[in-house]
């Protein structure tokens, strides 16, 4: 009997992966172990390996096909044996690759279906449940349905395989009654494209899809607020530099970023109640400081997660950094490197930006927006202008877990280990 590979799930929020490449063809022999494809999910490009041995009898999703978590990819044979020319039904189905396809002037855009624009299975009348009369729907739409009331059953589903996913929940009232799903998100406005006949329409990867859906989310379930705080900064790059010059061509070299992490992880054990999440009818406070830090990939952004920080040095921490951005450099990110993340932090002062505010990175509390570190003239204590160094720190928070003054007594913490670095290392 044929040995049926399925689309497995590679990381905590993935819903369906993209078979970027295969490393096999029909006929070829695989052993248990073997890398058979680089899947992208909503995180980054991974290996897919075969748990079974035998040859690969066929191929039913081609690259750069997308498929929904437990769809067959492929069919593993024995000599003498013959693969169905099609998979056996299961609970989720292939999805068809969209065909990029330029809209001329003058053609619908807006509640009007394009092509290319989404694939066959986004358009169903009816929530599908399972054999079991289970609705199906992702975690994070159950999550929201049950914090907004809304009926899962009375919902039209447009993800893969008919899933209701965030978006439905969104776009659903809160009585449960849904509209029939006959197209794109009755609230999302399409871009009018006559005026730009030569328009490059780019599909959207699966990173980028579930990072437009989640912020979506976040942005219209979340009540944000934010805060920022002007630090000095020169203490911090005093002690930096006295570091690293203390250390050999051969040692690890610490970047600002990495004492803004040993800050952040302090000021987390020193005012715990942003190191939560809400959870419907309870917060969740954390035990373990597990940072999420943004890193800017070709497609979109990923956000690896160092976990048990508090219980890291700086010099762990440090290291621990750059292997997370080496791995997400060469795609080599597990789901494992993504999972647990409790508070976030994104720093753009490498791009030259002063200051900005950040989406909370859901189901946490709070994500810190670190900017660059400015050369500007400032007040001393005696009331002359001197040279000074100073940097924007921007704090989003989630109102339903953080109050105004438990942010701002968050910030005087880091605002303490930022302008007295020294407590960094005892």
């Amino acid at each position: 009997m044929p040995t049926f590979i399925e689309m497995p799930k590679l990381s905590d929020t993935m819903t369906e992966g993209t078979l970027l490449q295969w490393h096999v063809k029909e006929g070829d022999a695989v052993r248990s172990g073997q890398v058979i494809a680089d899947v992208e999910t909503d995180k980054a490009t991974m290996e897919m390996e075969a748990f079974d041995s035998g040859v690969v009898g066929r191929i039913y999703v081609p690259a750069g096909g997308r498929a929904p978590l437990g769809a067959v990819l492929m069919a593993l044979v024995a000599e003498g044996e013959e693969a169905p020319e099609t998979p056996p039904a299961t609970s989720a189905a292939p999805v068809a690759v969209p065909v990029a396809a330029p809209v001329a002037a003058g053609a619908p855009t807006r509640g009007a279906a394009v092509p290319g624009s989404a694939a066959p299975v986004a358009a169903v009348a009816v929530a599908l449940t399972t054999s079991g009369g289970r609705v199906k729907a992702s975690p994070l739409a159950r999550k929201i349905a049950g914090g907004r009331g809304v009926q899962l059953s009375a919902i039209a589903g447009t993800g893969p395989g008919g899933r209701i996913v965030a978006r439905d929940v969104i776009n659903a009232p809160a009585n449960g009654a849904a509209a029939v799903a006959t197209g794109p998100a009755p609230r999302i406005i399409r871009p009018v494209l006559d005026f730009d006949p030569k328009a490059e329409r780019v599909p959207l990867s699966g990173m980028r899809n579930i990072i437009a859906d989640r912020l979506l989310v976040s942005k219209t379930t979340i009540p944000h607020f934010y805060l920022n705080v002007e630090l000095d900064a020169a203490p911090l790059m005093k002690l930096r530099k006295q570091v690293n010059d203390t250390v050999g061509a051969d040692g690890n070299k610490f970047t600002v970023n990495d004492f803004i992490l040993k800050a952040m992880v302090l000021s987390c054990v020193d005012v715990p109640e942003v190191n939560a999440a809400f959870d419907v009818d309870a917060i969740i406070r954390y035990q373990s400081v597990n940072i999420a830090v943004a890193i800017a990939v070709p497609d979109g952004l990923v956000t690896p997660v160092i976990r048990n920080a508090q219980a890291k040095s700086m010099l762990e921490l440090s290291k621990a950094v750059k292997v997370l951005a080496e791995r997400a450099k060469t795609k080599k990110l597990s789901p494992d490197d993504f999972a647990g993340g409790t508070i976030t932090i994104s720093n753009l002062g490498a791009y030259g930006v002063d200051n900005f505010d950040a989406i909370i990175n859901p189901p946490q509390a709070a994500i810190l927006a670190i900017g660059s570190i400015r050369n500007v003239p400032v007040v001393s204590e005696a009331g002359g202008i001197v040279p000074g160094q100073r940097m924007w720190v921007g704090m989003s928070c989630d109102h339903r877990v953080i109050d105004g003054a438990v942010g701002a007594t968050y910030l005087q913490a880091l605002r303490k280990y930022i302008e007295n670095p020294a407590l960094m290392l005892v």
